[in-house]
């Protein structure tokens, strides 16, 4: 994987989805918290507190994912997003200068969560080479299947 400077996390208490953005490409990685249930509450009438434990791995692991970051956006549901961003503000394994920002999100699509980061870190579109250069000696495109033309 091509090391990035830029990375939008999207986390909720289960999942963190990690989008490294380049100019170019974009790279992703996805880590789960290791919880004992899937659920964050229990049934009615239990005897505990009625709180799923959380998962003392889980933050490390998307600090370690992001140790070569110098941005990161953090997007996401309740309290996750605040908690992960105390955390990375904390960690000794961040480098100094490294800006971290939370935004409240739904539940976005992939595609929406790369572009909301190429917009906050000014990325624009990535490059895409045209389809044909009339200064190049590359041939012509062929026209569409659909069009039918008079011979």
């Amino acid at each position: 994987m091509t090391v990035h400077n830029h990375a939008v996390v999207w986390i909720d208490h289960r999942v963190a989805r990690v989008f490294y953005l380049g100019l170019e490409a974009v790279d992703e990685q996805t880590i789960h918290a290791d919880l004992a249930t899937p659920h964050l509450h229990h049934k009615a009438n239990t005897i505990d507190s009625g709180k799923v434990e959380d998962d003392p791995t889980f933050f490390p692991r998307i600090d370690e994912a992001l140790e070569h970051c110098e941005a990161v956006l953090i997007m996401g549901l309740g309290d996750e997003k605040t908690l992960l961003l105390k955390h990375l503000k904390e960690s000794r394994r961040a480098p100094g200068h490294r800006d971290i920002r939370a935004e409240p999100s739904d539940r976005p699509t992939d595609r929406e969560i790369v572009a909301l980061g190429r917009r906050h870190f000014h990325l624009g579109e990535p490059v895409r080479p045209p389809r044909y250069r009339p200064d190049s000696k590359q041939a012509p495109a062929r026209p569409s299947p659909h069009v039918t033309q008079n011979r």
